[in-house]
């Protein structure tokens, strides 16, 4: 079996992401298409498969201003990402999933993609944090 980097497991998992955006398949199909064995993607593609609405919700909720669908491709998805992370892995500590958004928003966003990204997982984070 083979496991990838944390960061490298995230960029395929945004890339099939990015892709399911583009065609009319699901999470799993694509992951089915392009097989891996890392167990890391496995998991997080069956558990965005199953939360992606709810994911969605806490998005839209919080990006004032922009409907869901008006996002740029690769910043919606990478927050899609992410707050799964934040909301359904306690495995990942918070920081690292927002670190980790933002460090995949340098490489792949646009020049303001960083520090949208940030804002709005650190209002999740932060809302979070005051439930618990």
């Amino acid at each position: 079996m083979k496991t990838l980097s944390r960061r490298a497991a995230r960029e395929r998992i945004l890339k099939l992401l990015f892709q399911r955006d583009f065609r009319s398949v699901s999470l799993t199909e694509l992951l089915e298409e392009q097989p891996t064995d890392d167990p890391y993607v496995r998991e997080v593609i069956g558990g965005l498969e199953e939360k992606l609405p709810e994911i969605d919700r806490i998005i839209a909720q919080r990006a004032e201003g922009w409907r869901l669908e008006r996002l740029h491709s690769v910043d919606r998805n990478i927050l899609r990402l992410a707050v799964y992370e934040l909301c359904y892995r306690e495995d990942i500590p918070p920081q690292v999933a927002i670190n980790e958004a933002v460090e995949l928003a340098k490489k792949y966003g646009g020049e303001h993609s960083p520090a949208f990204i940030n804002g709005i997982l650190d209002r999740i984070w932060k809302e979070r944090a005051q439930r618990s």
